[in-house]
């Protein structure tokens, strides 16, 4: 009778633990994809920036040497009103260094994408290992996943949002059988292609 309610027990336990560690990557995927979509918008932020600084210069050079050549004031003017936008948005952007942002997102991400993994290989050995074993696997990435957040820089909602569309609309992580199949030579594929008579 204790046996049976041991073995009940433990089973129920097993059980737990397996939707805290599907929980726990599941968390860890979206947050994974969230530094991803913010590199990816301070990429492009930091594009746009680039491509303004260029125009604005180039419109400011042109305009004053025109100005020179063609002593027209107007030119003079347009050339100096540019200028002052540009070195506007040359200190506004001069705080901030989106390169650097960017580099630490995607170090996050990649430290992220190793937890990651070592969530699915919890969750495919899970049925061979011991619950103490599973238990210490799972402490383990838990630390290791804390360490992550701790030096991560922030994120903002739009990111957020868009590692939301890209996992629930796009299964943006995910593969089909098929499409993995595609990606493997075909004695390694699961489904096979009927045979042609």
């Amino acid at each position: 009778m204790m046996e049976a309610r041991f073995m009940e027990n433990n089973q129920s336990h097993r059980q737990n633990l397996k939707i805290q560690i599907r929980e726990e990557y599941g968390r860890l995927v979206y947050t994974y994809t969230t530094h991803l979509k913010q590199a990816g918008l301070l990429t492009k932020q930091n594009e746009r920036i680039k491509h303004w600084q260029i125009i604005l210069s180039a419109i400011s050079t042109g305009g004053f040497l025109s100005a020179v050549i063609t002593s027209q004031i107007t030119l003079t003017w347009i050339s100096g009103i540019v200028s002052t936008a540009l070195l506007v948005l040359n200190l506004y952007f001069k705080e901030f260094n989106l390169s650097d942002d960017i580099k630490e997102h995607r170090t996050t991400a990649d430290a992220l994408w190793v937890i990651r993994e070592c969530y699915i290989s919890l969750l495919t050995d899970f049925p061979v290992l011991k619950t103490e074993e599973i238990m210490q696997k799972r402490d383990e990435l838990l630390s290791r996943t804390a360490e992550i957040y701790k030096a991560a820089p922030s994120t903002n909602p739009k990111s957020y949002s868009a590692a939301q569309k890209a996992l629930k609309e796009n299964e943006e992580q995910f593969f089909r059988t098929s499409e993995i199949d595609q990606m493997l030579p075909e004695h390694l594929r699961e489904i096979k292609e009927p045979s042609q008579s």
